[in-house]
């Protein structure tokens, strides 16, 4: 689960860089706008993932913690 939000926090740490260069106009607006666009949308997935899994309980979520008389 710590993974999701590992991958949350590169997500906004690359928005970031990226609005940085932006600002100093390393990235033309065109390739920035896009670049926004596309980091929106992978947040979005991100936080529904993210949702999702904190919804199933963890035994659903890897098979090693179920038991064993459960495991196939």
């Amino acid at each position: 689960m710590l993974k999701n939000y590992k991958s949350y926090g590169s997500v906004c740490e690359l928005e970031t860089q990226i609005l940085l260069a932006g600002d100093f106009g390393f990235i033309e607006k065109g390739v920035l706008s896009r670049l926004k666009r596309d980091i929106a949308e992978i947040e979005r997935m991100l936080k529904a993932l993210i949702k999702s899994l904190e919804n199933k309980p963890l035994e659903s979520l890897d098979p090693l913690l179920q038991p064993k008389w459960r495991r196939t």
